[in-house]
């Protein structure tokens, strides 16, 4: 189980306190205003923020000392940060080799993972000559191929139509139920993820304001807040 309590970060024009739990396996939907702290917990959780206070953990394990590079937790970004010199068998394996050098097994399971995001044969295209859903589907094998069993996803499918959006959360469904890892997934339209996701936390002024399931986050009194919060994504 991921644990954060109390955690809080400051800056001179913003703060911070996030106390949310998210069982191992799941897939929690986070969503609220832009600005209200969504990216900032991602940021804490991956270790690219660090708080002043509170605690963090993963299955009891304290991640606070980690540096990001250290901790079992990887992201997508919005902007899938995809190297447009490399190839997607290369972009994606970063993921498991920083260096790129790998071995016959590596390329294997780095293109069989490619193949599970639906890229089977896209291994020596670069990103140049990929659409965007096929470059978030390359970013979200990265994220899956290092084998860390928490995966962040910041607003990855924002810039998709409803249609290619839709069906990117459930793929990334899917291959959470498959891989057996724990997914946090910011998003602006919380309707695609209604049916879908376990767990659904409404983050506004930095702090988790309700968590719970989708049902009960969408249809308690926060709606016209969230609704507000959707039409000024």
């Amino acid at each position: 189980m991921l644990v954060i309590e109390n955690c809080r970060l400051t800056w001179p024009d913003f703060e911070a306190d996030y106390t949310m739990s998210v069982e191992t396996g799941a897939l929690c939907a986070v969503i609220g205003p832009s600005g209200g702290g969504k990216t900032t917990l991602l940021h804490m959780i991956a270790g690219f923020e660090t708080p002043e206070s509170g605690t963090l953990t993963l299955n009891g394990r304290n991640l606070l000392p980690l540096e990001p590079a250290k901790r079992p937790a990887a992201i997508v970004f919005q902007d899938h940060n995809l190297f447009p010199h490399l190839t997607a068998l290369q972009n994606a394996a970063l993921g498991l080799r920083p260096s790129l050098s790998m071995g016959a097994e590596d390329r294997n399971l780095v293109s069989g993972m490619l193949g599970a995001v639906g890229l089977k044969g896209f291994e020596e295209r670069k990103p140049g000559e990929m659409s965007g859903g096929q470059r978030q589907r390359v970013a979200l094998a990265r994220a899956l191929v290092s084998g860390r069993p928490l995966i962040l996803l910041d607003e990855p499918f924002s810039s998709l139509d409803p249609v290619l959006r839709r069906d990117m959360v459930q793929l990334v469904d899917r291959l959470r139920r498959e891989r057996g890892v724990t997914v946090l997934m910011t998003i602006h339209t919380p309707e695609d993820v209604a049916d879908i996701a376990d767990q659904m936390a409404f983050v506004a002024d930095g702090r988790v304001v309700a968590t719970g399931t989708p049902a009960s986050i969408l249809d308690s009194a926060l709606a016209p807040r969230i609704a507000a919060a959707v039409s000024d994504s």
